[in-house]
């Protein structure tokens, strides 16, 4: 096998530790890396019922075999851990310079366990790791500690850093690297406060070794070829996501006021094409070549990097209006390693829960300077900002009303009303971190073929997206935009792959891969939720409860018997029993025989 090291380094931060581990190649073909080898270390080595903030807690960073290799946008790593918001498996990607020169360092993942008496840094340089003292970064932005990590280390590193929210242990802290990308929602910044872990480092010098360069390079010269002459590549490049605002618009999918509608009046001064003529600057991850970056001036003067989650969430859903003010908060959220969405969600239903006299809060909708301070509240846990940075399931369960807390499994929902979206709310309450869009972007093809059926083909969609997203993307790990985006054909990623690694992997084998890893993933939640059941797998009672008031589809709502009916057939198509555990025989099939007693207990159906 080739393309992997096959090394994992693992750290005891409380024994000042550090081994490598040579991982057996089946784990490889099995996994592939990233998301794959994250869900397969914590269901083999983390203890059930760990504390997420313990020092017993696991923190994964994992790379895959297409990282950082020359291709389109393939400078991305995975963070992973056990969720402090949600209670089970959490993840995110980020686009870093850490993936980068964690490939060229020669390691494949690193495993953090223990925590330090002071805070640290841990640096890895090639072979050898160490723990620095960062004893003069802790209390600082995301961003100025990267500055003075680049004066330290210099500019040929790479860093994942964390802010005042993770040091805080905001259940929705995340990591951030290159001052504006964001990753891990829930909660993984938290994680590597809990741990004393400021930033880590890595610096290598090293390349992956190649079944067959030059066929790989081919390969990959073809495939941003393709991606570089899709018809949609200009209009990209001018406007990235934040195309998104005006279509969700247009689609009543645009959350507004704590999602209560899907249309905003104010769409246009957040939109993607005022963006385009007050853009001063595009940015991008390492090795992209389709770059969504898109850069204001705030209201402040400052720089902030924009895309669709975090205007939508920090625009339309908390009533602001003015794209200058949205970047104000962005950015502020990025300095202090908060995730915009689930800060918007919380944000927005703490608007919500003040508006109907069920908690005290100085701030209304639309109320820019009052929200700003609210958002450092929450970063340094003072007053109401103690409570919102727990997350918005715990918001909504200490004020007393939890119908109109938009989350699943703790996770907050990001930016798309599904009101009249069966199929995303399906996305959502599946999707193995809780509600996120990353593993299955089902919207637009619902729009195209039919959003309000509740249908076997639409189930069949949405996990075909989870398989490609969540599954292959995030393991391998690429970013999808240029598949999802601009149309590049998967084939191009399976001759990538196998010229990289010397196999002979079709789409099916990743199909299967993708399998595996969310079974695998649904059974680490219920070894740590002790069970389960259908509702652990439900949307947000709103979209049932309450229809849109405004728009071309007012009055529309989610049926909520047709759902159960539609999650069922879920169920069915992934060889889970009927209260969603992975039944023993597909666990089997899948390879995954050391979790068959664990399904044996819960599962529904003999």
């Amino acid at each position: 096998m080739y393309s992997w090291s096959k090394r994992i380094l693992w750290v005891d931060l409380s024994r000042g530790e550090f081994r490598e581990w040579r991982y057996p190649g089946e784990m490889a073909k099995m996994f592939l890396g990233g998301r794959g080898f994250a869900a397969k270390i914590l269901w083999d080595h983390l203890k059930p019922g760990t504390d997420p903030l313990s020092p017993d807690n696991l923190f994964v960073v994992a790379v895959g075999a297409l990282t950082a290799l020359p291709g389109p946008n393939t400078g991305k790593v995975v963070v992973a851990a056990k969720s402090p918001l949600t209670g089970g498996y959490g993840d995110g990607n980020i686009g870093s310079w850490a993936s980068i020169h964690l490939r060229a360092a020669g390691w494949d993942a690193v495993v953090i366990k223990g925590a330090l008496e002071k805070p640290g840094v841990l640096v890895i340089e090639d072979d050898k790791a160490r723990i620095d003292s960062a004893e003069d970064l802790w209390g600082l932005d995301a961003f100025t500690t990267h500055d003075k990590l680049t004066e330290r280390y210099g500019k040929n590193a790479g860093f994942l850093i964390i802010g005042p929210a993770g040091e805080n242990l905001v259940r929705y802290a995340t990591v951030v690297a290159q001052k504006g990308r964001s990753g891990g929602r829930p909660g993984m910044g938290a994680v590597m406060g809990s741990k004393k872990l400021k930033a880590i480092v890595v610096k290598g010098t090293k390349r992956p070794e190649l079944f067959d360069p030059d066929k790989y390079m081919k390969f990959a010269r073809e495939a941003i070829r393709e991606t570089k002459s899709s018809p949609n590549y200009d209009f990209w490049m001018r406007q990235g996501t934040m195309m998104t605002i005006e279509w969700s618009q247009n689609a009543s999918v645009l959350p507004t006021y704590n999602f209560r509608e899907g249309v905003f009046d104010d769409y246009e001064r957040i939109g993607g094409n005022y963006m385009e003529k007050i853009k001063v600057e595009v940015r991008s991850c390492p090795y992209c070549v389709m770059s969504c970056g898109h850069t204001i001036k705030d209201s402040e003067g400052q720089k902030s990097e924009l895309d669709y989650e975090n205007v939508a969430m920090l625009g339309s859903n908390i009533g602001i209006g003015r794209l200058e003010d949205v970047g104000v908060l962005n950015r502020l959220a990025d300095m202090l390693g908060l995730d915009t969405i689930s800060l918007g969600n919380t944000l927005g239903y703490a608007l919500e829960a003040a508006e109907r006299g069920k908690l005290e809060l100085d701030a209304r909708w639309g109320e820019f300077r009052k929200i700003r301070k609210l958002i450092e509240d929450i970063a340094y846990r003072r007053g109401v900002g103690n409570l919102l940075a727990e997350g918005v399931k715990r918001v909504s369960e200490k004020v007393g009303e939890t119908w109109y807390a938009m989350h699943v499994k703790g996770l907050e929902i990001s930016a798309y009303d599904c009101h009249a979206a069966p199929g995303m709310a399906l996305a959502y309450a599946t999707s193995p971190i809780g509600a996120h869009h990353k593993d299955a972007w089902v919207i637009s093809w619902e729009v195209q073929h039919g959003r309000f059926n509740y249908d076997r083909p639409k189930v069949q969609k949405v996990i075909e997206q989870q398989r490609i997203r969540g599954g292959f993307f995030e393991s391998a790990v690429a970013c999808r935009f240029p598949w999802i985006e601009l149309g590049l054909s998967l084939d191009h990623y399976v001759r990538m792959f196998n010229a990289a690694t010397g196999l002979s992997y079709t789409l099916d084998d990743f199909f299967t891969v993708a399998d595996r890893i969310y079974a695998l993933i649904r059974m680490i939640w219920i070894r740590e939720m002790d069970g389960w059941s259908i509702e652990m797998d439900m949307p947000p009672e709103r979209w049932f409860k309450e229809p849109l008031t405004k728009g071309p589809l007012k009055g529309a709502k989610l049926d909520k018997d047709k759902f159960i009916e539609m999650l069922k057939m879920y169920y069915e198509e992934r060889g889970w029993a009927s209260n969603g555990v992975p039944k023993p025989e597909t666990l089997k099939k899948l390879g995954l025989d050391d979790a068959v007693p664990l399904a044996e207990k819960y599962a529904a159906e003999k």
